[in-house]
């Protein structure tokens, strides 16, 4: 792999992209986990702050303005009101340059709206609670202000850990717009975006040469290839394109590939620019120029919340109830087989994440070799009747229930699978890789239509993909439900 190195004006301090591949940290387990700096980094962004500052609030001008003291079932009540009118006026989602005052408009006209609301209810349904316009306008008043005030010190501390502790990021794009952007990323870190990479189209490195002495080097990275290594390698958390996707070499692809390592991908709209892209959310700021978020479609960050919650609930109830059938099998494992119950072996998860996956073994691989590269055992006579019984039913991947509890996995996504056989899929199928961008699954859509075990990857891949461009929680009950119902037809492999 060749890189070519752009010079950007703005900082000395740029860091280089390796072109070996590098694995990131794991943690105990085999499941990856980012170096503290990094989890520091990543944490700045997240809404947390701003929804215990928009509890508060209410709580605070209650106790100050209503001359009634309220039960703290309604406080909770009106916290919980004030937080779902933000959400859905949009004020948490992640900002370049958050801004209290442009905040102001909408928290003023929500907050009214709110003690409005309240009024007419109290009213009708508890008029000893009542209260009138006057503390009405006191308490509204008084909410907002407190609110803007926790939101401004929430923004001061993002500003200051982002100058600490910036993400590192890529620029795709070239020409003028790309080494502008650039430079307006290092002259000014309070954005917290450090540029580690260009990405640009073969050929380009010479465009983006610049003359002066205050410029430093920035990688040119040239395919989706190399860019994928360098976000694992760099731990990078933002993506910057300087044209839409459509505009750009491989555009679609790379959006894809960003998004599917949890990456935040902007765009950014100014001068020489194609104009009337469409973008999901909000224009945002960064130094003059107008920032858009680009998702591809599948970041429903609520909707995966709520399946992670459900995985959870499922996978602990079913440990529970399965306890006693997972302690037969695991007998009958060891009287058939001798030591060594649980086989572990390494899978690919989400954003090409590796951890370990659990099974009852159904046979001792003769070196780790065969066990990371043989594709298929279903009919290997060293199986024994035990691990033949607990293939055929499936029983073998109940220990899996504890991977999804630890969130390597979730009870329904794309099949996980081992590096090498994933890296050999990626280069024969081009959707294969994109199967990463949802958690993977103990079942899934695939499985449930019959593609297992010595089936079609290139189908296996369509269905995944379009598991996850169609997600739903009632989909991933519908699978569940065929899941269970395939169990008693004794078809596992």
């Amino acid at each position: 792999m060749t890189m070519e190195s752009a010079p950007v004006p703005g900082s000395g301090q740029a860091t280089a992209v390796q072109a070996h591949t590098v694995h990131p940290p794991r943690r105990s387990g085999g499941g990856a986990q980012a170096r503290p700096g990094e989890r520091r980094a990543a944490r700045y962004g997240r809404p947390a702050p701003l929804l215990w500052v928009d509890a508060l609030a209410p709580a605070v001008t209650f106790t100050l303005v209503v001359p009634v003291a309220w039960p703290w079932l309604l406080t909770a009540v009106q916290a919980v009101a004030q937080i779902a009118l933000f959400a859905w006026r949009d004020l948490y989602r992640t900002r370049l340059s958050p801004s209290v005052l442009s905040d102001l408009p909408a928290l003023l006209g929500l907050t009214l709206l709110q003690w409005y609301v309240t009024m007419e209810a109290l009213d009708v349904w508890a008029p000893q609670q009542g209260f009138g316009w006057a503390v009405l306008a006191y308490g509204a008043g008084t909410q907002t202000a407190l609110t803007c005030a926790g939101r401004a010190a929430v923004y001061r501390a993002r500003r200051r850990a982002a100058v600490r502790r910036p993400q590192s990021t890529l620029v795709v794009g070239q020409g003028p717009s790309a080494r502008q952007v650039a430079a307006a990323l290092y002259d000014h870190p309070a954005y917290g975006l450090r540029p580690v990479g260009l990405v640009a189209a073969p050929g380009a490195g010479d465009e983006q040469q610049v003359t002066g002495a205050d410029t430093a080097p920035l990688p040119v990275l040239a395919s989706p290839q190399e860019v994928g290594r360098a976000v694992v390698q760099n731990s990078v958390r933002h993506a910057v394109f300087t044209a839409p996707p459509e505009a750009t070499p491989d555009g679609a692809a790379l959006l894809t590939l960003l998004t599917g390592h949890g990456c935040r991908v902007w765009l950014i709209t100014g001068p020489g620019t194609v104009a009337g892209t469409p973008a999901a959310g909000r224009p945002d700021h960064l130094w003059g120029f107008t920032a858009q978020p680009l998702r591809d479609g599948t970041d429903r960050p609520l909707g995966h919340g709520v399946k992670r919650a459900m995985d959870a609930v499922l996978a602990a109830v079913g440990l529970v109830l399965a306890a006693p059938v997972m302690a037969a099998c695991a007998l009958a494992v060891r009287l058939s087989d001798g030591p060594g119950v649980i086989f572990r072996q390494e899978r690919v998860g989400r954003h090409g994440r590796p951890f370990v996956l659990l099974k009852f073994r159904t046979l001792r691989p003769a070196d780790v070799q065969e066990s990371a590269t043989r594709w298929n055992v279903a009919s290997d006579g060293r199986l024994s009747r035990v691990g033949r019984m607990l293939r055929r039913t499936s029983l073998d991947e109940l220990p899996q229930l504890w991977n999804v509890l630890r969130g390597d996995m979730s009870m329904v996504g794309p099949r996980p699978e081992r590096p090498f056989f994933v890296a050999q899929f990626s280069r024969a199928h081009p959707g294969y890789q994109a199967r990463h961008r949802m958690p993977v699954g103990i079942t899934g859509l695939a499985q449930v239509n019959g593609l297992r075990g010595d089936t079609s990857i290139e189908e296996r891949a369509r269905f995944d993909n379009h598991y996850i461009e169609t997600w739903s929680l009632w989909q991933d009950a519908c699978v569940l439900a065929r899941t269970a119902g395939s169990l008693f037809r004794l078809g596992g492999s």
